[in-house]
C-alpha cells in the first residue's frame, strides 16, 4: 500500500506542546524528527499517520514518568519530513539528522515505516564514530530485497549490516530461511523472544564486545500486540510492557545511547491506546538518559 504524504500535510503539535510549550532548540536535548513516510509497507498500512497521532496522544502524558520529569531535559519538536521517493528521503533525513547532531542533541525520530531507519543509519555513520544499532522488533528485517525493492521495510537491518554497523536483535519471533541463515553464517547477536521467555532476561544484556555508542531502532511490532496492537505485520509473542521498559533501561545503563526511533505505528480506529502507548514509551526512554 502507498498513502499519499499530501494527505499528511496537517499541523503537527511538538511533542507536550499543551504542558511545556515549544521551548527554543538549544535548550532542548531531544529533538523529534517526525517522517511519515510510507512506500513498502506489505500487509497493513497506515503508517504515515503514525508521527502525528503520537504527537497529538503525547499532549495526554502527565509530566511524572512514575520515576522523573523528562521534558526538564527539554524536548523539541521539528517540522516533519516529507519526501516522496528513498533518494529524498536519505537526504531530507541526513540534513535533519546532522543538524541535530552538530548541537550535540539527540535526534529522536519517528516513523513511517521502518524504512526512515535506514536513512537514519546512514546519516550517523558519516557523521559520528563507531556505533552498533540495538533493534527491538518482532522480524529480523534482514531481507536482502523484498518485492524486489532493497529498501524495502523487511531489508532495513541487511541495509545496516551492509554498512558494516553491528546489529543486536531483540524480541525477534519471525525469520525466513534466509535470515535464519545468515543470522548463523554472521553470527549475529540476538535475544528472541523465545528466549525473554523461557529464560528471562539476563544481568547483562551486552555480554559480548560491542561498540559504546548504540542507535536504538524500535519497531512497534516487538511488542506483543496486546500492548500495542495497531502495527501492520503484528506477531503473538512479543514484549510485554515492563519487559520493554527493563530490555530499553539495561541499554541505557550498559551502553550510551546517541539516538533512537520508533516506527510502524499503523493508528487504528477505536485503538487510541496504541499511540498512546507509543508516545508514554519515547517520554519514558528520554527518562532513562544520564
Amino acid at each position: 500500500m502507498k498513502t499519499s504524504n499530501q494527505d499528511f500535510k496537517k499541523n503537527y503539535p511538538s511533542f507536550l506542546e499543551e504542558e511545556i510549550g515549544i521551548p527554543e532548540p538549544e535548550n532542548a536535548l531531544f529533538h523529534i524528527i517526525p517522517v511519515p513516510y510510507e512506500k513498502t509497507v506489505s500487509y497493513g498500512g497506515g503508517t504515515a499517520s503514525g508521527p502525528l497521532k503520537i504527537l497529538e496522544a503525547s499532549q495526554q502524558l502527565e509530566l511524572f514518568d512514575g520515576f522523573s520529569n523528562p521534558s526538564l531535559k527539554g524536548i523539541y519538536t521539528k517540522k516533519p519530513v516529507f519526501a516522496e521517493n528513498i533518494d529524498s528521503l536519505f537526504e531530507l533525513i541526513h540534513n535533519e539528522v546532522t543538524s541535530v547532531l552538530s548541537l550535540n542533541k539527540i535526534p529522536v525520530i519517528l516513523g513511517g515505516e521502518h524504512t526512515v531507519s535506514v536513512c537514519a543509519f546512514k546519516s550517523f555513520l558519516k557523521n559520528r564514530k563507531k556505533f552498533g544499532i540495538v533493534q527491538i522488533d518482532a522480524h529480523g528485517d534482514l531481507r536482502d530485497e523484498y518485492e524486489k525493492n532493497k529498501f524495502s521495510h523487511a531489508c532495513v537491518m541487511k541495509r545496516a549490516l551492509d554498512m558494516g554497523i553491528d546489529i543486536f536483535q531483540i524480541g525477534v519471533r519471525s525469520l525466513s530461511f534466509y535470515e535464519k541463515n545468515l543470522r548463523e553464517s554472521l553470527n549475529i547477536k540476538y535475544l528472541d523472544a523465545i528466549d525473554i521467555y523461557k529464560k528471562g532476561l539476563p544481568e547483562n544484556l551486552f555480554s559480548f564486545d560491542f561498540p559504546e555508542n548504540i542507535y536504538l531502532t524500535i519497531d512497534v511490532d516487538g511488542f506483543d500486540p496486546s500492548v500495542i496492537p495497531a502495527t501492520g505485520t503484528p506477531e503473538p509473542g512479543g514484549l510485554l510492557w515492563y519487559d520493554g521498559l527493563e530490555i530499553i533501561k539495561k541499554i541505557a545503563r550498559e551502553k550510551n545511547i546517541i539516538g533512537f526511533d520508533l516506527v510502524e505505528l499503523s493508528p487504528k480506529k477505536n485503538l487510541h491506546y496504541a499511540e498512546f502507548t507509543c508516545a508514554k514509551l519515547i517520554y519514558h526512554i528520554m527518562g532513562m538518559f544520564r
